[in-house]
């Protein structure tokens, strides 16, 4: 009866390395679909796409918005990836001001960390119009379309920006800037200015300006943007909204390590 009962333990075991490594499969080359995720782990279609939808059940993963029949991580990895990071109090250190930013501005703030060639949102503050900008917790920026991965973009040295630039660039809205000339252009004016602004480049009919955070050892540590209907946040509020970001990040940044 024993060798049974082992058996019987094994299942489920089984079950929860199975969809431990469709999570950190997705995780690593979000968005990603299901034939490809049964290539790349070896694993049938049916039990990839079970793990899939327990994940999802349970919150850990969501289908994309952008990439139909693909699959990304949602917010709550990426808070608990966060609340476990050693000593990573970024999004504590700057709520305070983020919270004073929004209810002044009365958009959304946007706050994001970079990873890799991508910045990664780990915090939104809600605007309280109907008509809102709006990104879920664990969307993925692109640092040639969104505001605050220009921003970030911005601050690295000059032979990142041309590896990054020699990838390829795609077009998410009619109005993105893909073309390498441009985004230099641009990003010596967001060096020259202190802001990055973005005008319908990431999601049609959403403008924001952002700019970059940095910890007391230079380096950024996240970036963080006003973000609003095109139609509301008008390039005439770019100066003023990019003042108020600048002194809110200069005020963040005096507290953070």
């Amino acid at each position: 009866m024993t060798p049974a009962v082992n058996d019987a333990r094994k299942v489920p075991m089984n079950s929860v390395l199975t969809a431990l490594r469709v999570f950190e499969e997705v995780a690593t080359t979000q968005p990603v679909g299901l034939s490809e995720l049964s290539k790349r782990l070896d694993v049938p279609k049916s039990t990839v796409q079970r793990c899939l939808r327990t994940l999802a059940e349970a919150g850990w993963l969501r289908p994309s918005t952008a990439n139909a029949g693909q699959w990304v991580i949602t917010g709550r990895a990426f808070s608990l990836g966060s609340a476990m990071s050693s000593g990573d109090d970024l999004r504590e250190v700057a709520l305070p001001e983020l919270n004073r930013l929004q209810a002044e501005t009365g958009e959304t703030i946007h706050l994001a960390v970079p990873d890799g060639n991508e910045l990664v949102l780990i915090e939104r503050l809600d605007s309280a119009h109907q008509l809102r900008a709006f990104l879920a917790l664990g969307t993925r920026l692109p640092l040639h379309a969104a505001s605050t991965g220009k921003a970030y973009l911005a601050s690295l040295p000059d032979a990142r920006i041309e590896d990054f630039l020699a990838t390829e660039l795609p077009s998410l809205t009619e109005h993105t800037v893909t073309d390498p000339a441009a985004l230099r252009e641009e990003i010596a004016e967001i060096r020259a200015r202190g802001y990055a602004v973005t005008e319908q480049g990431l999601h049609d009919g959403i403008a924001a300006v952002a700019v970059a955070l940095r910890g007391r050892g230079g380096a950024v540590r996240g970036c963080f943007s006003i973000s609003g209907p095109a139609s509301r946040l008008t390039p005439d509020l770019f100066p003023d909204y990019g003042a108020k970001a600048l002194a809110a990040r200069d005020a963040i940044e005096r507290r953070l390590p």
